[in-house]
């Protein structure tokens, strides 16, 4: 003889809905505007804690957003990286080993990853690259980035 969860939500799945006290607290405290609950006892810390988290979280999206105000798109950072490199926007993508061609190609996949936070697997369908060769990539590239200072626009602009 056992539980027939079937029969009890409240038991099934989904602890905050136990921490909240069960199906029926959630549905009050969703009519008093309350569905936005950002934690519960199970996390070290309350809302405001589990708020400061999501925000810092949201810090790279600001950063993409506001790249994206300024124009920052794959073709613009494509030129940015061009002519750091003294080479023709095409040579960024194209396939090849050359150390020049692949620095560049690196700074690219930094720039577009980590600034405009473009998935890897994204950005390797794009690049017709592996996932693990971008990953490489954007490791030299952000060597590269952190030994030059470069950036995109300062972090004021």
């Amino acid at each position: 003889m056992g539980i027939d969860v079937g029969r009890r939500p409240e038991l099934v799945g989904g602890g905050l809905i136990r921490s909240l006290g069960g199906w029926p607290e959630v549905k009050k405290l969703r009519l008093k505007w309350m569905d936005g609950i950002k934690g519960d006892e199970r996390i070290l810390g309350g809302s405001d804690f589990v708020m400061s988290v999501l925000s810092q979280g949201n810090e790279p999206m600001e950063r993409r957003f506001e790249l994206n105000r300024h124009g920052y798109d794959m073709s613009r950072v494509a030129e940015m990286v061009a002519w750091i490199y003294a080479i023709d926007k095409d040579d960024v993508f194209q396939k090849g080993r050359q150390k020049l061609r692949s620095d560049a190609r690196g700074l690219f996949c930094y720039w577009f990853s980590v600034e405009l936070v473009f998935s890897l697997t994204d950005l390797a369908r794009e690049l017709e690259m592996t996932v693990s060769g971008v990953g490489y990539a954007l490791r030299r590239g952000e060597k590269t980035a952190k030994h030059h200072r470069y950036r995109l626009i300062d972090q004021g602009n």
